[in-house]
């Protein structure tokens, strides 16, 4: 049976720090090798193959949430691969 480990983070950031993390991540996705660590959890990925990527963004009134969700299988193997395009401007 496959054995579950979650690794939860949810914390008030300025832009500045979330930029950083976001490049810890590329760092680690060049890599081949992610960590992940808070008061004593801790977790390690090693993503590889086909990932799985998703992005939404939403704005409501005053409040704006951009998701980004990459999951992959140890294998690297998806069933059906998609090819889609995701083009991201400042």
């Amino acid at each position: 049976m496959p054995i579950e480990k979650k690794f939860v983070f949810d914390s008030l950031q300025d832009a500045e720090t979330i930029r950083q993390f976001l490049s810890a991540l590329v760092d680690g996705f060049e890599s081949g090798n992610i960590n992940l660590s808070t008061n004593g959890d801790e977790i390690e990925l090693q993503p590889k193959g086909l990932l799985n990527f998703s992005v939404k963004a939403k704005k409501k009134s005053d409040m704006n949430k951009i998701t980004i969700k990459i999951s992959w299988k140890e294998s690297g193997e998806w069933d059906n691969p998609m090819g889609k395009t995701l083009n991201v401007s400042s």
